[in-house]
C-alpha cells in the first residue's frame, strides 16, 4: 500500500491531520452505504437543504438560492456550511463553488475559512492558474494560514515542487508553521519522489518542536521503504511507542504492506494479524483495512485470510460497497476458485444499486485467460442486454472475446468504441499489446487486407505500432483503477 493513496485526503484541513479515518486502497470515489442524515435544523431549513441537494441539472446553486431568498426565507452560515460539506463530501464541487460565488455575490459575508475553501474549488474546477489568481487578488490580510495554506495544497495536489518550496518559504517567513503545513510538504516530497527530502524535513520539525502526528510519521515510514532501508523502518515504530503514539489500522496495513513488498512475509502477516484483532468504530477505515487484508492476503495466496477478512467485512457492514466486493472478486480470481467467485458476483449483481463494470471485468477476464468462450459469450450477453456504456477494459474484452469468436466486424467496432473513448478521456493505454497481437494474429491468418490495413494505420497514430508494425508496449491500468469513462 503506497501512502499517495490517502495523501489528497489530508491536504485542505483546518487542524492537524490524524491517520483515524484513511481512504487507503480504494481508487473509485464511492460512499459508504450507509449515508449520514442531513444535518438536524428546523423544517425550514431543511426545506433548502434538501433543495440544494436534490437539485437538478437545470436549475444552479445560485438559482435555488436566490429564489430561496426572493420568496422571504433567511440563509445563515450554518446553512451554507452543511450544503458546502455535503457537496463537497459527493465530489460535487461545480456546485459546492456556486455557494460561495453566491455569498460573494450578494455581500453575504465570506471569513478567512471560506476563502480557503474557494481557494481549494477554484484549484479542482477551473485549474490551480485560477485558484493562484484569486489569492493573489485577496488583500493582504486575508492572505493568513488558511489561505496560505489553501494554496500549498493545491500545489501539493498538483506536484508543483518549485511554486510548493516557495510558498512554504513565504509561510514560514511569516510564521506561518504548523504540522498541516509541513505535512504537505513531506507528501509533495514524497510524491515527486524525493523521499531524502521527506526525512530531511521530518529532522527539522524535531528541531523546531513541530508536533508529530501519525501521518507525518507514516510518510516517513513510507520514505525509508521507498530507500529500502527497513532498520530504519523499525526506527520509526520505536520511536512512534517511546513517544507513546498508539499504532492505528492504517499504520498496521502500510507496515504489512511495507514487509510484504520487501519479501518479509513473516512481519506482514504479524501486522494483519494486528489488523484482525484490532477494535475500532465503525466507519471507512474499517472498510480499508478488510481491503487492505484481503488484498494482501491474496497476494500471499492465503484464501483462508482473504475469507476472514470478507465475512469480518460482512459482519460489521450489512451491504459491502461495490470496492469492496472488487476485492473479493480479485482474490478469488488469482486463486482460481470459480465457484465462489461466480457466487459472490451473483451477490453483487443482486444486490448492487449502481452498475460497475469493474467487476464483471474481473469475471470476463477470468473466463478469457482461460479460454471459457461460452462462459464469456453469456456474460457478454448480460453485459450488453443492460445498455449501459462500458468502459475501456471492457470494451477491450469486448474486442478480445469477439477476435476468440472470429468476429472481426464486432472487434473492429469495439476498437473504434475504445479509441473514441480513450482520446476523450486521455488513456493511452487502449487497447492492450495482447489485443493488438490477436489482431495481428488474425489478419495473418485471414485475407483482409482492407481491415488490416485500417487497424494497423489506426495503431500507427496512437503510436503502438512502430514503422516495423512491433507491438509498442503499454501498460492498462489495475483492474481496481480501470477507467470510468
Amino acid at each position: 500500500m503506497t501512502i499517495m493513496r490517502i495523501i489528497n485526503r489530508f491536504l485542505l484541513q483546518k487542524s492537524p491531520p490524524s491517520l483515524s479515518t484513511p481512504r487507503w486502497l480504494c481508487t473509485v470515489v464511492e460512499q459508504s452505504t450507509e449515508a449520514p442524515p442531513p444535518p438536524p435544523e428546523s423544517k425550514k431549513k431543511n426545506g433548502l437543504f434538501y433543495k440544494v441537494a436534490r437539485g437538478n441539472s437545470k436549475s444552479s446553486v445560485v438559482d435555488i438560492l436566490n429564489k430561496w431568498v426572493n420568496q422571504g426565507n433567511d440563509v445563515d452560515k450554518l446553512d451554507i456550511v452543511n450544503l458546502s460539506n455535503y457537496l463537497r463530501r459527493r465530489k460535487n464541487f461545480r456546485a459546492a463553488l456556486q455557494l460561495y460565488d453566491w455569498m460573494e455575490s450578494t455581500n453575504f459575508g465570506t471569513s478567512n475559512a471560506d476563502q480557503a475553501i474557494r481557494i481549494s474549488l477554484l484549484c479542482k474546477t477551473d485549474g490551480i492558474a485560477v485558484a493562484e489568481n484569486y489569492f493573489n487578488a485577496l488583500q493582504a490580510s486575508d492572505k493568513t494560514n488558511k489561505t496560505y495554506g489553501a494554496l500549498l495544497s493545491c500545489y501539493c495536489k498538483e506536484k508543483m515542487l518549485d511554486k510548493g518550496l516557495e510558498i512554504f518559504k513565504e509561510m514560514n517567513a511569516s510564521n506561518y508553521t504548523s504540522t498541516l503545513n509541513y505535512n504537505n510538504m513531506l507528501s509533495l516530497y514524497y510524491a515527486v519522489g524525493k523521499p531524502e527530502k521527506v526525512i530531511s524535513l521530518f529532522q527539522e520539525m524535531e528541531e523546531r518542536n513541530i508536533p508529530i502526528d501519525l501521518y507525518t510519521y507514516n510518510l516517513l515510514i513510507n520514505s525509508y521503504a521507498a530507500l529500502k532501508n527497513i532498520d530504519a523502518v523499525e526506527g520509526v515504530i520505536e520511536k512512534m511507542k517511546s513517544n507513546d503514539l498508539d499504532l492505528d489500522l492504517f499504520t498496521y496495513g502500510n507496515l504489512a504492506t511495507i514487509y510484504f513488498k520487501c519479501g518479509v512475509h513473516d512481519k506482514a502477516v504479524h501486522y494483519l494479524e494486528i489488523m484482525e484483532k484490532t477494535k475500532t468504530k465503525r466507519g471507512e477505515d474499517l472498510f480499508e483495512a478488510y481491503r487492505t487484508r484481503m488484498k494482501l492476503y491474496s497476494a500471499m495466496n492465503d484464501l483462508s485470510g482473504v475469507n476472514r477478512a470478507w465475512e469480518d467485512l460482512k459482519s460489521t457492514f450489512k451491504t459491502p460497497n461495490s470496492t469492496s466486493y472488487l476485492f473479493m472478486l480479485l482474490a478469488l480470481s488469482k486463486s482460481g476458485d470459480q465457484e465462489n467467485l461466480e457466487k459472490v458476483f451473483n451477490e453483487w449483481e443482486e444486490g448492487c444499486s449502481t452498475f460497475d463494470f469493474r467487476l464483471p471485468n474481473v469475471l470476463m477476464e477470468y473466463y478469457l485467460s482461460r479460454d471459457m468462450i461460452e462462459k464469456a459469450s453469456s456474460l457478454y450477453e448480460s453485459l450488453v442486454e443492460r445498455k449501459i456504456e462500458p468502459n475501456l477494459r471492457t470494451l477491450n474484452f469486448f474486442a478480445i472475446l469477439s477476435l476468440k469468436k472470429g468476429g472481426i466486424d464486432s472487434a473492429m467496432k469495439y476498437l473504434e468504441m475504445g479509441l473514441d473513448k480513450m482520446n476523450a478521456g486521455n488513456s493511452k493505454w487502449f487497447p492492450t499489446g495482447e489485443t493488438i497481437k490477436l489482431f495481428l494474429n488474425y489478419f495473418e491468418e485471414n485475407d483482409d487486407p482492407d481491415r488490416a490495413e485500417k487497424f494497423v494505420q489506426k495503431m500507427k497514430k496512437i503510436n503502438r505500432l512502430d514503422s516495423n508494425s512491433t507491438v509498442v508496449k503499454s501498460k492498462a491500468p489495475d483492474a481496481e483503477n480501470d477507467d470510468l469513462i
